[in-house]
Parts: structure tokens; sequence; C-alpha cells
């Protein structure tokens, strides 16, 4: 990978990551709060690049034809230590560093892999993390941290999102959300007990520690939809409980008074 080739490479990542962060697509990686970083991390990497091949081709020539020009001249060239010693090595190195054409310094092949990221992020564009994800995985209300609740929203229903409730039901037995009417939207996974969970993945950073919130439903609960499918649960608290299968955290249960199926989020993580 020469001088130029290394810029291409950069340009390339820089506007992938450009693109991403200027639409939706960075929310399937990272919390939205990252958007500004991704950005500013994206621009750099183009500036990087442009200047990188700004530099090679209008400085890249000229160096090539002055180490040619002192070759031919008899100076310090290669021809002008041919017999080895202390005074050879150097003008190798010397000639080496210089140039950037023939005989010039090329960076290791592994640079290449680079381009990974990039076709992944233009080509792929792999989804959130799903059902499959969120039944590998226990569920991470154990790692909630939770004092005291404030008053739900206004309205009826109140529009909670499956961590909210999932925390009330396990920490305060319901008592925070008492008799109302909530409402909340994730999507479905299969439940080794039997039946489906309202899941919901939460991050801190980025989704390399994504973990699901899981939540059991009775009731009127949805049916005839496959696991990855999104649905807006509208219920009350239940004070069921069951447990994770993979890492035995109480997992709570919503009483299901009516659903209804709907498109992905844009932002999919909690």
């Amino acid at each position: 990978m020469n001088r130029q080739a290394q810029g291409v490479v950069m340009l390339l990542l820089g506007g992938a990551i450009l693109k991403a962060s200027l639409t939706d697509m960075y929310l399937r990686y990272v919390k939205a709060g990252l958007q500004p970083f991704l950005i500013g991390a994206g621009v750099l990497l183009v500036v990087a690049a442009v200047m990188t091949l700004w530099y090679d081709i209008r400085h890249g020539t000229t160096v090539d034809t002055e180490c040619a020009d002192h070759d031919e001249s008899g100076g310090d060239g290669d021809h002008a230590h041919t017999d080895g010693g202390p005074g050879g090595g150097h003008g190798d190195h010397g000639h080496d560093v210089g140039g950037h054409g023939r005989g010039g310094h090329r960076e290791p092949r592994i640079g290449w892999l680079l381009i990974a990221p990039v076709l992944g992020l233009l080509l792929v564009a792999p989804p959130a993390l799903g059902s499959y994800a969120a039944g590998q995985a226990g569920s991470a209300l154990s790692s909630q941290q939770v004092s005291d609740f404030p008053a739900l929203p206004d309205g009826d229903p109140a529009e909670i999102s499956v961590l909210d409730y999932a925390t009330r039901a396990i920490f305060d037995n319901g008592l925070s959300i008492g008799e109302r009417q909530v409402r909340v939207t994730g999507f479905l996974s299969d439940n080794p007990a039997g039946g489906q969970l309202l899941t919901r993945m939460i991050l801190s950073c980025c989704a390399a520690d994504a973990r699901p919130i899981k939540v059991g439903m009775n009731g009127s609960v949805p049916a005839g939809l496959p696991a990855d499918s999104w649905v807006e649960i509208t219920g009350t608290y239940s004070d069921q409980r069951g447990t994770d299968a993979v890492n035995g955290e109480s997992i709570p249960f919503i009483e299901v008074l009516e659903w209804r199926p709907i498109q992905p989020p844009a932002e999919q993580y909690e």
C-alpha cells in the first residue's frame, strides 16, 4: 500500500462514517448522543485523506526526480557505495525513505483491511440487534441502579420505555405504576419457557455492549407474529414473575390489554 492508496482508503472510510452518521444508520451501532463525535471523526479522516493525496500528487514526483538526478551525478547515491560498507547501507536507506515511486517505501498490506468496515457500511448495513442476540444474553435488570421512581408521564396510557416498566415492576413492585395503563414498544423474542417476550436492547455505548430487557406478557398477547416483529403494547402492571433461562434474573410481566404491529423505529436501542 503506497501513500496514494492510503489516502484513498482513508477517504472511503471517512466518507462511509459520514454517510452513516448523517442518516439514521449510525443508530444501529451507537447511542444517539455519539453522533457529533462520529461526524467529527469522519470529517477528520476525509481532511487527512485529501491532504495526503494532495501532498503525494504535488511532491511525490519531485522527490523521485531529485533522487534519480542525485544518483546519476555519482554523489552519494547507491552506485557510489556498491562495494558494501557502512556508506552503502546509508545510501540505500536514504533513497528508500525519500522515494514514492519505484523502490519507494510501502506500508504493510494489512492496511487494506480498513476496506472491510467501508464495505460493511456501504454495502451490507446489518440491522440492529434483535431476537437472536436477546436470546443469547441474560436480562440486564440486575445492572440497573434505581432508588426513587418519579411519577409516570401524563396521559392515558402513559408512554414509557420497556426498561422503565421493567425496573418499576421488579424494584418497586409496581407501586409507582398503580392502576395506570402504560404503553411500551419493543420487538418479540422467543421465550424458552414458551410463548414470546417483549424485548428491547439497551446499550451503554455501542452495539458491542448491548443487553436485552425482557418482559413477559399475559392477557391479550400478540399472536401470529414471528420473532423480531415490532409491536406497541398497551397494558397494566402484573405481579407475575418469570426467570431468565440464560442468567437466572427475574423477568417481569405486563397484562396486555391491546396491541398492534408497528414498523421498527429509527432508534431501536434504549
